[in-house]
């Protein structure tokens, strides 16, 4: 198991490197003047050279890339004005429209962005894996039709139209709910979920369509095996047979795809976050691209890239913990 730990390790390690090299490369090497894109549209030329040179974009492209690498893994000195500022590792740049650092304005983001993913997590999990499982044990009735039936329309329903429909019912014309404005669990943890509420259905309910599947083949494939035939053969009740056996066996994929996807989710829930105005890091890339602010743009796409990354060796570290065949292959 270590050894399998390690080897994963290293492949993430070296995956982090190249997502790098080809976001800089996507970003500063392309056509165009990345100085004036980090600047923004009001500077001058006096300040645009300024920050070019700031940037170190008049040194060979290797220095170019050596100078970024060296903000992420020991910090780099950016002056504003008179002033020298330091950014500590990781250093995802410097926004010169916000004066701000771009780590600063991912970590002031990145709360509301994992608050949305967790409680979708929960929510996609207890439905996706709960009418799988009943699919499953109902195969061929008509509960198993039903639930693919609701599983097809979560699936064929885009995220926007779902949480569309959800603030008209709930918000404008029943009034359970006011329309949501996120407010942080730090300042008020009720109002806080009550605020996420929808939110968290419109993203949990649009997911869990792909769980219920995986998990419903997962289960009949388990349940088709040898050993579960000889455990009813032995007069194991049927309870028993789903719930130590079956389920052990459909869990490991379940687990590994919800590492994944909270992954994707720490930016790919950008549709949910513009349309319930969750300042996340999804809102904070298309307000970057909208006001082309390269050096945050760079840091987010990076934070999302590496979240997936280290989402898809996690989910490599789970399933093995939960299958140790994986690990000894």
């Amino acid at each position: 198991m270590t050894r399998f730990v390690l080897k994963r390790t290293a492949a993430a390690l070296l995956v982090l490197l190249l997502l790098s090299a080809a976001v800089y490369g996507l970003f500063y090497l392309a056509p165009g003047d990345p100085a004036r894109l980090a600047c923004g549209e009001r500077c001058n030329p006096q300040q645009i050279a300024q920050v070019r040179e700031q940037l170190g974009l008049n040194d060979p492209v290797l220095t170019q890339y050596g100078h970024f690498l060296q903000g992420l893994v020991t910090g780099r000195d950016y002056s504003a004005g008179t002033a020298v500022l330091h950014c500590d590792a990781p250093c995802l740049g410097f926004s010169y429209q916000n004066d701000q650092q771009v780590t600063e304005i991912i970590l002031d983001r990145l709360p509301a962005t994992f608050s949305l993913a967790l409680g979708a997590l929960v929510i996609w999990l207890v439905i996706g894996v709960g009418s799988g499982v009943l699919s499953a044990l109902r195969r061929g009735g008509l509960t198993e039709r039903a639930l693919t039936v609701l599983t097809l329309a979560a699936t064929g329903t885009p995220v926007f139209i779902l949480g569309l429909l959800l603030l008209m019912a709930v918000c404008a014309y029943l009034q359970w709910l006011p329309f949501p404005t996120y407010v942080p669990f730090s300042d008020d943890p009720e109002q806080w979920a009550w605020n996420l509420l929808l939110p968290w259905v419109t993203l949990g309910f649009f997911e869990s369509a792909k769980y219920a599947r995986l998990t419903r083949s997962s289960t009949l494939e388990t349940l088709a095996e040898d050993h579960i035939r000889t455990f009813r053969a032995y007069g194991v009740g049927e309870r028993a047979v789903v719930v130590r056996h079956a389920l052990r066996g459909a869990v490991p994929p379940v687990v590994a795809l919800s590492a994944i996807d909270l992954g994707t989710m720490m930016g790919g829930a950008v549709l949910t976050e513009s349309l319930f105005g969750i300042p996340g890091l999804g809102k904070t890339l298309i307000d970057g691209v909208r006001v082309v602010d390269l050096p945050v743009v760079v840091g987010v796409v990076l934070v999302i890239g590496a979240a997936v990354v280290v989402a898809g060796a996690l989910a490599d570290l789970l399933y093995a913990a939960a299958d140790r065949r994986v690990a000894l292959a």
